[in-house]
């Protein structure tokens, strides 16, 4: 009965011991992606503090649902909000919304970021859109051509900030300071010839 009791102690070892050496799936990392979701609410009734509060909501509401929201930028004028966030999936993002104050985004981008280079502290906020359809541009493509943009935008005054892309979309989201749009708009002409569909001035919050 004794040499029973040891082998089925020295079994129950190697089964315990197996199992801690299992890695577990509850404790496997999430990959996140990187999301831009935007919001069109109406043309000069929405600002800037209003949409901080809004965004104050959405982190006391984001870790619920494993959402980090990293920066937002509001144009006021127009009424059109731009939120940066990390995320497992999209849906997290638009949950977190919901929850939080119920301003739900009318589009979201599955977005790979460049970059990012550093303010100047000078110049206003531009976020220029644009649109080459769906599944007709590539990470790489955009990582030339925002070098090409880095390359001549002190002759136009422009500091390109950073850019994301979706390439499923088609879609390129690009930031920058400048004096004015027609200086981001001359820079992109001289160097590789892509035009925004269209550019914003903003304000950007954290």
């Amino acid at each position: 009965m004794k040499q029973n009791f040891l082998i089925a102690v020295a079994i129950i070892g190697l089964t315990t011991t197996n199992a801690y050496a299992q890695p577990q799936k509850d404790d496997q990392p999430t990959t996140k992606k990187v999301f831009i979701d935007v919001h069109y609410l109406p043309a000069g009734k929405v600002s800037f503090k209003d949409v901080a509060a809004a965004h104050e909501k959405d982190l006391a509401t984001q870790s619920k649902y494993g959402v980090e929201f990293i920066k937002y930028w509001v144009d006021e004028t127009k009424g059109v909000v731009y939120c940066l966030s990390s995320a497992s999936d999209s849906s997290q993002v638009t949950k977190t919304h919901a929850e939080a104050h119920g301003l739900m985004p009318q589009e979201i981008f599955e977005v790979t970021s460049g970059e990012e280079a550093g303010t100047t502290g000078k110049g206003t906020y531009f976020i220029d859109v644009h649109a080459l359809g769906e599944s007709k541009v590539t990470a790489g493509e955009v990582a030339k051509a925002h070098e090409k943009d880095m390359a001549v935008q002190k002759k136009y005054g422009v500091n390109f900030i950073n850019y994301w892309v979706d390439e499923k979309k088609g879609v390129v989201i690009c930031l920058s300071q400048a004096k004015d749009s027609s200086k981001v708009i001359d820079t992109h002409k001289a160097a590789h010839g892509l035009l925004p569909a269209s550019i914003q001035a903003v304000k950007q919050g954290n």
